[in-house]
């Protein structure tokens, strides 16, 4: 019986020591991991700010495919949030977001050592190439029996932190991406162009550089307007003068006026107008990087209808602004080719 009491006392002894020795050790974390993704700061901001997405690029389903997720009835922004059965049950919530430039979260998840609490930082940078940079980091402390279990199992919490957020921002990258490049082309048929007047430059562009020659044209565009109080009556358009099959363009970048400009001084600039049209209309939601498609689906449209082009050159209008619409997959131009 003394031995047996002395048992139960070392034991006791034991457990107390080693209740106040992993009591005693450092259980802080704070893991942050970084990637840099070739996308707008807001569609990105966007995305990681609505729980609704997470689901589709967060890691965590790939570990655990049973987990089930809850919404609350606002999922974006502060006070959102969500949570999920599974493994390891928990929930999050956001506390602080700041448009484009960071958010803040808390993360609650149960554990077998017990729930355990943290702190989420998302950061959205700019870079000198104009990628962002996206940053993802944690903050928390480990529980008691958290810290027993990681001292006598192989689990290395920091790395497999590190690789799951890894995993994650990876996952974010290609559902951004794949939302960019989301388009569908609408062939509206046969339909009149009302015209009017336009302020137009005159280039020759290739596939590689006709984004940015649109760019300075419409620049030097809209400087001369302002500078002589030209008021724009209409989103920019171009028209083609010549489409060759190497891919070299002979286009006029131009912007709708109200009236027939006199262009003053010397200038590269000129005045045009275009009639009233009967066109073959078809509209482009997406990448302008699409266009090429848009194109490919009008000119099938004249020939299955045996529609003929006229003489006037065909032209698009860029109808929203992308400034305003961050996703490229919300870009809208509107085709027009004019037929006899």
């Amino acid at each position: 019986m003394k031995v047996f009491k002395l048992i139960l006392f070392l034991l006791l002894i034991f457990l107390i020591g080693g209740s106040i020795y992993f009591a005693s050790k450092d259980g802080n974390y704070d893991i942050k991991e970084s990637k840099v993704i070739q996308a707008p700061a807001s569609l990105l901001f966007n995305t990681v700010n609505d729980y609704k997405t997470w689901e589709h690029w967060g890691p965590w389903k790939k570990e655990d495919s049973t987990m089930m997720f809850t919404y609350l009835k606002n999922t974006v922004g502060v006070g959102g949030g969500y949570s999920w059965d599974g493994d390891f049950p928990g929930n999050m919530k956001t506390t602080n977001a700041e448009q484009d430039l960071s958010i803040e979260q808390d993360l609650a998840i149960v554990t077998p050592g017990g729930e355990r609490f943290s702190k989420v930082y998302w950061e959205f940078t700019h870079t000198k190439t104009g990628e962002v940079r996206v940053s993802w980091r944690t903050t928390g402390e480990h529980t008691l029996m958290d810290k027993v279990y990681f001292a006598f199992s192989s689990m290395d919490f920091d790395k497999d932190m590190r690789a799951m957020y890894t995993s994650g921002l990876e996952g974010l990258a290609s559902h951004v991406r794949g939302r960019m490049d989301e388009h569908t082309v609408t062939i509206k048929g046969v339909t009149e162009y009302g015209g009017g007047f336009y302020v137009y430059k005159t280039t020759s562009a290739s596939g590689s550089n006709i984004s940015s020659i649109m760019g300075q044209n419409y620049g030097e565009i809209l400087q001369y307007m302002n500078q002589h109080t030209v008021s724009q009556a209409g989103m920019p358009f171009t028209i083609y003068n010549e489409m060759n099959s190497n891919g070299t363009v002979i286009m006029s970048n131009a912007i709708p006026t109200q009236n027939k400009v006199e262009i003053e001084g010397e200038s590269t600039l000129l005045s045009g107008y275009i009639p009233r049209t009967k066109t073959v209309l078809v509209t482009l939601k997406g990448n302008y990087t699409f266009l090429g498609n848009a194109w490919d689906e009008g000119m099938k449209y004249l020939s299955q209808y045996s529609l003929i082009q006229s003489d006037q050159k065909p032209f698009e209008i860029y109808t929203n602004d992308p400034g305003q619409f961050p996703n490229p997959a919300d870009w809208i131009t509107e085709i027009y080719i004019p037929i006899q």
